[in-house]
């Protein structure tokens, strides 16, 4: 997550602090590890961040002790979506996209958007999942309309999903060919068709409706 939103969780949620000393870092990376062995893989981690400290990589970093420090790592995480929500109203994309282009998407729609939202982005740099946040003060179609469908173009143009751990859904579904090949939701449609005929298995969900009924 970035500093101005590890500055939102820290103002809108009650008992939650920065486990770092008062510093500026332009991103925080919260790192979970488990092994067999508590010393051995605690000596290995520690290691890891030596390594990246000298060279250059991580400006700081602090290890929780036990379970309960780890517990508050973790709220501050996954507090980002409860603080979002008391800033005001929210529209949430779950994408997937090359890492080197992750935050790429965040500091473009914060360009296009300007002073009209505020824009988040935090995910999974393992599995190069992105949760993109923007945040108004109320739900404003203005705002939806330089949303959609750019973030689903820009994010099919840099050979990303537009969506990643949380699937299609039923929002998504009629708009899986940002993603999908027309021959590929082809193949998907008739499949489908040929497992469930009569579309009553998971309903409405992936594939455009209207494509099944044909």
């Amino acid at each position: 997550m970035s500093l101005a939103w590890m500055k939102q969780v820290l103002t809108y949620l009650e008992g939650v602090r920065n486990p770092l000393p008062p510093s500026v870092h332009n991103f925080y990376v919260l790192i979970e590890t488990t092994g067999s062995n508590e010393t051995h893989d605690k000596e290995k981690l520690e290691a890891f961040l030596l390594h990246s400290m000298e060279s250059g990589l991580i400006s700081d970093g602090v290890v929780a002790q036990d379970i309960n420090q780890a517990s508050s790592f973790w709220r501050i995480r996954e507090g980002i979506t409860e603080a979002l929500m008391k800033a005001g109203a929210v529209y949430k994309y779950d994408l997937s996209l090359p890492v080197e282009k992750m935050y790429n998407l965040v500091e473009k729609m914060r360009i296009r958007l300007g002073q009209r939202a505020k824009v988040v982005g935090y995910g999974h740099l393992g599995d190069a999942n992105l949760h993109l946040n923007v945040s108004t003060p109320e739900y404003d179609d203005t705002v939806l309309a330089q949303i959609e469908p750019f973030v689903y173009e820009w994010t099919s143009n840099h050979r990303g999903s537009i969506s990643a751990e949380h699937g299609l859904g039923l929002m998504k579904a009629n708009k899986i060919h940002y993603s999908k090949s027309p021959e590929t939701v082809e193949l998907m449609i008739s499949i489908k068709k040929l497992l469930d005929p009569n579309c009553i298995l998971n309903p409405y969900k992936v594939l455009p409706h209207t494509l099944l009924q044909e």
